[in-house]
């Protein structure tokens, strides 16, 4: 049995991730974490204060948040799916010190398009080379405070893992209630190719956190993704 909290519990994802989870019959939730606690519904300030056992922490937060809960985690030997976006190069240190002792899955997007995704633009770097020109766009609700939004961002690294001196502009777009649209262009003198993905509710990133919470508790400590979780590699 999957005993999950969520840290960002009375946010929108975690709102979603704990209705998701009370319909599968294989995760119980224990609790959550919010600034404002609710004691009646298990929901503290701070982890230390969840009442009950639980193997997992799903992360949805904000960067400075998500540091403190990892090493929280880490003390507490507790396993840990973070979708947090906006990590700094420091913030990325602590999650990888951390995951030389408890599994974490790190993911700036746990939709299952998204990370195949991932996996077509690697592709088609791959094969069409320097001879395209490249460019992404991204858009999401006035809500969003990180710009480019991270799943751009890993869209940007796999052009640039996979192909030598390529220029990758992003285009970001905040605007309404737009969930996540992500398109990547590959453009030649002679014809364009458009790879997208459009969110159209955000269950498929709730349903991805739990997937992947089950997902992680069976592994031992390392830092994953959610092409691990797919088994896309």
């Amino acid at each position: 049995m999957v005993k999950i909290i969520v840290s960002g519990a009375s946010g929108r994802m975690g709102k979603r991730i704990i209705e998701l989870a009370q319909n599968d019959g294989d995760i119980e939730v224990i609790g959550g974490i919010e600034l404002k606690p609710v004691p009646e519904a298990n929901i503290a300030s701070d982890i230390s204060r969840i009442k009950g056992a639980y193997n997992c922490i799903i992360e949805f937060t904000a960067p400075k948040a998500t540091v403190e809960h990892v090493e929280a985690a880490t003390r507490l030997k507790k396993a840990m799916v973070i979708g947090t976006t906006g990590l700094s190069e420091d913030d990325m240190g602590v999650v990888k010190k951390a995951s030389a002792v408890i599994p974490i899955v790190l993911s700036p997007n746990m939709s299952i398009g998204v990370n195949l995704l991932f996996c077509l633009i690697e592709r088609a770097v791959k094969t069409l080379g320097g001879e395209y020109k490249v460019r992404i766009r991204e858009a999401h609700h006035i809500h969003k405070k990180d710009k480019p939004s991270g799943t751009a961002m890993l869209m940007s690294n796999i052009v640039r893992e996979n192909a030598k001196d390529v220029d990758v502009p992003i285009e970001s777009i905040r605007d309404g209630e737009i969930i996540g649209d992500h398109d990547m262009v590959f453009e030649s003198t002679v014809d364009i190719l458009r790879i997208s993905h459009s969110a159209k509710t955000r269950d498929i990133f709730a349903l991805g956190a739990l997937k992947a919470a089950k997902f992680v508790i069976t592994k031992r400590n390392g830092l994953y993704s959610m092409s691990d979780v797919l088994g896309l590699n």
